[in-house]
């Protein structure tokens, strides 16, 4: 008679650890999403420090006001592939940020609801006579969230390609346009 409550207590033990295990892996995966980020940006500033005082020199050192110009637009093409590499990237770390935690979540939910059934199959074993059908019921309301979590992890999953589908456009008809904008600028 005994058996149920330790059984609890070892359940309930081994699902804070677990979650503890869980919270320890997504805050890992957050750092590692920063640090690229911030990689990233000290990266793109440097660069961007860099070529900027290149520029300038070079736009401080012209003759005449055709060349000047001539510069000015030469210079517009090159900024405009350079925004386009940094929103790929920065596309690319959210979305492999992204893609390690659902997969952390889903591994989570996954083992917490396979020690659940374990758990409620072992206390079933032990229930006293007549407790079938509240047992039943509790296997149904687990089956019934474990159908709910797939449902909402396929429309998160969804949501999320969608995000990165309108991102990949937007960044592509950026590209595009700027593809456009550096012929004129070059002919003038």
């Amino acid at each position: 008679m005994f058996a149920i409550p330790e059984q609890f207590s070892h359940a309930t033990k081994a699902s804070f650890e677990a979650q503890f295990a869980a919270f320890t892996n997504l805050t890992a995966k957050a750092f590692e999403g920063m640090e690229k980020l911030v990689d990233l940006n000290l990266a793109a500033t440097r660069a961007n420090l860099e070529e900027s005082a290149q520029a300038a020199r070079q736009l401080l050192a012209v003759k005449d006001p055709q060349e000047f110009l001539n510069i000015s637009q030469a210079q517009a093409k090159p900024v405009a592939e350079k925004a386009l590499a940094y929103s790929r990237q920065l596309a690319n770390i959210a979305s492999s940020t992204q893609n390690e935690f659902s997969k952390a979540a889903e591994a989570q939910i996954t083992e917490t609801n396979r020690k659940v059934i374990a758990l409620v199959d072992e206390v079933s074993k032990n229930a006293p006579a007549g407790s079938e059908t509240a047992i039943a019921a509790l296997k149904s309301v687990i089956g019934n969230a474990n159908a709910g979590f797939e449902q909402l992890s396929k429309a998160g999953k969804q949501a999320l390609d969608a995000i990165e589908a309108n991102l990949s456009t937007v960044v592509n008809q950026y590209a595009q346009a700027a593809e456009k904008v550096a012929p004129r600028t070059s002919k003038k």
